[in-house]
């Protein structure tokens, strides 16, 4: 097996291959148990902060039909999420200023800041694991990061268009 990279392609030796499958593996299953942990602790299911989550990341609110398409869910699955997370009061629905047929969901401000002492250990945490490499090692720790998610991004919604 082997890799494409910016300046070429290299073999992948089976052992080598296997370590970073198994530590792949490892990192997801702490991912996802934090995530659960956290979800947990704000009250909602771990695919209901997932969906939060999203809408958080972006800089305008979504439809439903994004937050679906980007969470890989049912419109109808993410329109239960948005039940849920509108009445902990984590979301609103609101009319589009340019479509009034259309509802957007908007991340509420007011409960926002009252989960983030969830997360700031965790800024703490990266900052320290990323003083053990030079800038040149992080570089190439991002690039095969980025490469990572492009290919999970792809595992994971290949095919959902076509739904």
């Amino acid at each position: 097996m082997s890799t494409e990279t910016e300046s070429g392609t290299y073999p992948v030796p089976p052992d080598e291959l296997q370590r970073f499958g198994g530590l792949a593996r490892e990192m997801s299953g702490l991912t996802v148990l934090f995530h659960s942990r956290i979800a947990e602790q704000m009250g909602v299911s771990a695919t209901d902060y997932k969906c939060l989550d999203i809408a958080m990341r972006v800089d305008e609110p979504l439809t439903a039909g994004q937050i679906a398409k980007m969470s890989g869910l049912s419109t109808g699955a993410v329109t239960g999420v948005i039940d849920r997370l509108e009445k902990r009061g984590f979301v609103r629905r609101v009319r589009d200023p340019h479509d009034r047929r259309k509802v957007l969901v908007e991340v509420t401000t007011s409960d926002g800041h009252k989960y983030e002492q969830l997360f700031s250990h965790l800024a703490d945490g990266l900052a320290e694991v990323l003083t053990r490499f030079s800038p040149e090692e992080r570089a190439i720790v991002e690039r095969f990061q980025r490469t990572t998610v492009d290919q999970f991004r792809r595992e994971a919604f290949g095919g959902l268009e076509e739904r």
